[in-house]
């Protein structure tokens, strides 16, 4: 059995298959080269830098199994491997809390203009009265998608004295000091939004949503890139209708969409929700332990 791992695994995700007996590669291709060489692999392991499209899946005449270190698999065809009888794995659970706790780095981030008063100070300014910030205590939360990282986001925020609100369509109780509401509730209640949301056909916040919203709300995204329109976020962040968003994901990435990450009321991240030290090693390890047991049972 051979794995080729194209985006990395922690090294005790690479215990776990030299233990088992598993040969790997860790290389990474570029979509031409990585048809011409999956036909060598019984499993392909993927982070978001690789994608898995029909062809590659096609070509992959020994794959037996797709992984996934990370809970979002919209980068693979994961239909079209199922239809050929390969599953896809991945670890929905692993990364959640680092992906939660970037939420409320960037909530803090926006409230307290900790990106603008760095930079200026570093310029050798004092903006000391530029910056009147305001707290997160005694705020509205809303949360849109409320699966692991959802709750764990809004357990983050109660800590801090926030109220949370929440919506889902599968999510109908909880055990945390939560109100379940309708979306529309969600828009025009919070003073923040955090989306928990897969990947969208369509942006799930446009101009229409965001005329829902509270004047001077404050926009969070760390899950998928495409769930806001970008376009409509810059109108609204450069008419004062949003206060402020945080952003780790993008339409395209690496995004080239500089008018909106360069804007004054943007707080960014190059897509670093799962990137801590603790997350890796629990992805590497818990993908690791599902290969083994998908190629050898």
């Amino acid at each position: 059995m051979k794995v080729l791992i194209t985006d990395g695994l922690s090294a005790q995700g690479q215990a776990i298959l030299k233990e088992a007996g598993i040969d790997f590669d860790i290389h990474f291709y570029e979509p031409e080269a990585l048809v011409k060489a999956i036909p060598a692999y019984d499993c392909v392991l993927v982070r978001s830098a690789t994608t898995i499209p029909k062809d590659v899946i096609d070509a992959g005449v020994n794959l037996k199994v797709i992984a996934r270190g990370g809970a979002g698999i919209d980068n693979i065809d994961h239909a079209y491997a199922k239809s050929k009888g390969i599953p896809t794995l991945n670890t929905p659970a692993a990364n959640s809390a680092s992906v939660a706790e970037l939420v409320i780095g960037h909530m803090f981030v926006l409230a307290r203009f900790l990106h603008l008063a760095n930079i200026t100070l570093r310029e050798g300014k004092w903006e000391k009265k530029k910056f009147k910030g305001i707290e997160l205590a005694g705020k509205t939360l809303g949360i849109i998608g409320f699966g692991k990282i959802g709750q764990l986001t809004a357990q983050k925020a109660l800590g801090l004295g926030m109220k949370v609100i929440a919506c889902d369509p599968v999510v109908k109780e909880t055990a945390l000091d939560v109100s379940l509401v309708g979306m529309d509730a969600v828009l025009a209640t919070a003073d923040f939004i955090s989306l928990h949301v897969p990947k969208q056909p369509k942006p799930l916040i446009d101009k229409e949503a965001i005329a829902k919203m509270k004047d001077g709300v404050y926009l969070i995204n760390c899950a998928r890139g495409g769930v806001i329109d970008e376009a409509d976020l810059l109108d609204a962040l450069n008419s004062g209708k949003v206060a402020g968003a945080g952003l780790d994901v993008y339409v395209s990435e690496p995004t080239d969409n500089l008018a909106l990450i360069s804007h004054p009321n943007v707080s960014c991240t190059p897509h670093v929700g799962a990137s801590t030290a603790e997350a890796q090693d629990r992805v590497g390890v818990e993908i690791a332990e599902k290969i083994v047991k998908a190629l050898k049972g």
